[in-house]
């Protein structure tokens, strides 16, 4: 009997090091664009102005285009929002202030509105804009 020899088998191997770079590459992206993400803000179309209005902002009240209110990412209507706001100034210990997004195509009364319920309340009222 002729004794035969086994051939050795290569093993398959997958080779991982293109791969951990592009995860690196894939998890460095997402850590990038989540912190860019801003989760309170209602999207709004803003009017274009010469200066940024910078204010520290204890509230942001926005209205959409369909001239829903926002203080917040809370909803509420028109009639309830002096009493949202008497809520959010009862926890300021400095004067509060309101900046209100509003956007173009929206109707404007209602952003006068917002601006003299925050001044009736005590607060500074901004309307804001972008600066282009």
């Amino acid at each position: 009997m002729m004794s035969r020899r086994r051939k050795s088998r290569s093993h398959a191997e997958v080779h991982t090091g293109p791969l951990n770079d592009i995860l690196f590459i894939l998890l460095l992206f997402f850590l990038i664009v989540s912190t860019l993400a801003n989760p309170n803000v209602i999207k709004v179309s803003q009017p274009k102005g010469k200066s940024d209005t910078k204010a520290k902002q204890t509230v942001v009240v926005s209205i959409d285009k369909s001239n829903q209110v926002y203080v917040g990412q809370k909803k509420i209507t028109m009639p309830e929002l002096e009493n949202e706001l008497k809520t959010i100034f009862a926890r300021e210990t400095e004067k509060p202030s309101v900046v209100v997004n509003a956007d173009t195509s929206g109707h404007w009364g209602d952003v006068y509105k917002v601006l003299q319920t925050a001044k009736k309340l005590g607060a500074n009222a901004v309307a804001s804009v972008n600066p282009n």
